[in-house]
């Protein structure tokens, strides 16, 4: 009985992250209805908590395929809680996305969730718990920008298009960017397991560093340029044109004040 309980308890969704959904989904209400004073507040809070919704939803993908994989220890570390908190590192997990987002409107991968490999069995598992999170973000993508390729925007509210449409960035750029086989990244991750020991064992020492070596190239301004063009080539193939993701981000950022031609713009 005290096992079962137990388990249920590791599996309860944590009232941080409900919390956090509520606010979600009262800041979209208020950009869908244009209830807020200031526009922009309503769009900072709703894509903010979106965002942080969809790195909850992104560890909790890892885990919980990691939990079928074989690594029982997972629910006791709070992981399908959906509890950000209960990250090994919040900092990397929370704090860093929701800043790069501010800064640059950039959606960083995130950090981690403790993932015990030497219980999971098979190469193919391995792969799958790497991919399961930046799989999230592709169909938090896909949701977000459905009123798009669906040609279904007749009667959005232009700011909660705005809003999607920045939303929908963050996740491309997530997606990609948790893809790519750089050691500490997901995409390394995937690849992993197929690789060699002595391969293995050259790249360990560098894992902790891969993110901030992808951060350092994207300053570059000509890889920077390259990356925006495959994320914009993208969003157009999912039928968000720039105009959206631009305006989104302008009214994102509100203490900057409203750009003329995204107030005016249709």
């Amino acid at each position: 009985m005290t096992t079962a309980a137990t388990r249920r308890a590791e599996r309860r969704i944590s009232p941080v992250f409900l919390g956090i959904l509520a606010v979600t989904a009262v800041t979209g209400w208020a950009t869908w209805t244009g209830f807020a004073a200031q526009p922009g507040v309503a769009v900072f809070l709703f894509v903010t908590g979106a965002w942080v919704v969809s790195l909850c939803l992104h560890e909790y993908a890892h885990a919980r395929t990691a939990l079928h994989g074989g690594d029982i220890t997972v629910g006791a570390k709070g992981y399908l809680t959906l509890n950000p908190l209960k990250y090994t590192h919040a900092l990397l997990s929370i704090v860093l996305p929701v800043l790069f987002v501010i800064m640059g409107g950039i959606g960083l991968p995130g950090g981690a969730v403790f993932i015990e490999r030497g219980r999971i069995r098979g190469r193919w598992k391995h792969s799958l718990v790497s991919a399961a999170g930046p799989l999230t973000n592709v169909l938090f993508a896909a949701v977000c920008t459905a009123p798009f390729w669906l040609d279904a925007l007749d009667g959005v509210p232009r700011d909660f298009r705005h809003a999607l449409a920045f939303l929908a960035l963050l996740q491309v750029t997530a997606a990609i960017l948790n893809f790519l086989p750089v050691p500490g990244l997901d995409g390394y991750g995937v690849v992993e397991p197929w690789l060699s020991y002595n391969v293995r064992r050259q790249v360990e020492p560098i894992a902790p560093f891969g993110l901030l070596l992808v951060f350092a190239l994207l300053w570059i301004p000509a890889l920077n340029g390259a990356f925006f063009d495959v994320v914009d080539a993208v969003l157009r193939g999912l039928g968000v044109g720039e105009a959206d993701t631009y305006c989104g981000y302008e009214l994102y950022r509100f203490w900057l004040g409203t750009n003329e031609y995204c107030s005016v713009s249709p």
